[in-house]
């Protein structure tokens, strides 16, 4: 065994171990996202570990050919399980359809048990690999194969990513494109280079990278828009409240696009998707970059303002307003955008818990929202 791929090997089985720990969110758990990317660390990290055994040749005395075997046998098991679970957490970041991503998984399941009945066989035939009597690994005469299935199934994740480029957030487009070509580039390269480990070892390159703009950026993003989800709001409102004074205190202003059903019903959900993004952009027009952002619910909006004065807060409700009216004159849409808003400043006096300064802001939304239905 060589001591640098030891050592290599037990270095990325380190990284891989913080970048877990990192990630070990209990709040998390539920979503897919998460669970895919925690699949990944705990498979390349097993990988890694028998990676190690599979390179215990050479020497055929004691315990060293039966490590050998079962490295080479777990490797070879478990190759199309990574780009597998790639795919996988590629077409769920691209549409956010749990049932859409999930509906892989059992093909993906047939094509693995595939390959394990071959690994199986190998033991008898040496199909992919064969180990001889001095504990010295051989390569297979089908040895080709599940790398090719590795590089289809890379391939394309690939392609899903260059047709959906332009939904892609900007911060994710990178790394939903580096992962799979770096790992294409490894497994080509591991191919020509024998004996020496580059595959799984690039592989923890490229989950550090998902881990840096993916995750830690995705737990605290709206995918389609690109603002902070509700997850973050609520724990950014609970600071703002626990920071505010009598003297400095914030405003806030929750938004709902008016029917916002209708643009979806008569021209499409990609029209929809287009809606909400226009809105963003609108409101971000609007407010300085210190402000703070987030979708709220499906067409519902939701901003915190470092204003303490009433006066100031509606200045920037009539420059919304006015934006949007704009926006709907230029007739560069096929639909017309109509908010509806609650607003105040928080009251620090008030004592008011972040729900019960949201439920006031959304009894001022609703009351804005039925005068328009009475005035109609």
């Amino acid at each position: 065994m060589n001591p640098i791929n030891f050592m290599i090997n037990l270095y990325s089985i380190l990284i891989l171990a913080i970048l877990w720990l990192h990630s070990d969110k209990q709040e998390e758990k539920r979503s897919l996202q998460y669970r895919l990317y925690m699949l990944m660390l705990d498979t390349t990290i097993v990988l890694l570990l028998f990676d190690i055994f599979s390179r215990m040749d050479t020497n055929a005395y004691a315990i060293y050919p039966v490590l050998n075997q079962l490295g080479n046998f777990v490797v070879f098991s478990l190759s199309p399980v990574l780009p597998s679970i790639w795919l996988v957490y590629v077409v769920n970041q691209l549409f956010q359809d749990e049932e859409r991503s999930l509906k892989l998984v059992k093909p993906l399941t047939l094509f693995w048990f595939v390959n394990l009945t071959i690994v199986v066989l190998s033991l008898r035939f040496g199909w992919y690999y064969s180990i001889d009597l001095q504990n010295i690994y051989h390569r297979g005469p089908y040895f080709t194969l599940p790398v090719i299935y590795n590089i289809a199934l890379l391939s394309i994740s690939f392609v899903y990513v260059v047709k959906n480029l332009k939904t892609i957030h900007k911060n994710h487009r990178f790394t939903l494109v580096f992962f799979p070509l770096f790992f294409l580039f490894s497994v080509v390269l591991q191919v020509i280079v024998y004996g020496i480990p580059i595959l799984l070892n690039s592989v923890v390159l490229s989950l550090l990278f998902v881990s840096l703009n993916i995750q830690n950026h995705g737990m605290n993003t709206d995918y389609l828009t690109g603002v902070n989800n509700r997850k973050r709001l609520e724990s950014y409102l609970k600071d703002k409240i626990r920071n505010s004074t009598e003297k400095k205190s914030f405003s806030a202003i929750m938004i709902d696009i008016d029917n916002f059903k209708s643009i979806n019903d008569t021209f499409g959900h990609d029209m929809g998707d287009s809606a909400l993004q226009a809105n963003v952009k609108l409101l971000n027009g609007c407010i300085r970059n210190t402000d703070f952002i987030s979708r709220y619910g499906g067409d519902e909006f939701f901003m915190i303002l470092s204003i303490s004065e009433p006066e100031r807060l509606q200045e920037v409700v009539d420059r919304i307003r006015l934006q949007l009216s704009k926006f709907n004159a230029s007739e560069r849409q096929v639909y017309t955008l109509q908010f509806s808003m609650g607003y105040g400043v928080y009251d620090v006096r008030s004592k008011a818990t972040a729900q019960e300064f949201e439920s006031m802001l959304d009894q001022r939304l609703y009351e804005e929202k039925q005068s328009k239905v009475n005035v109609v």
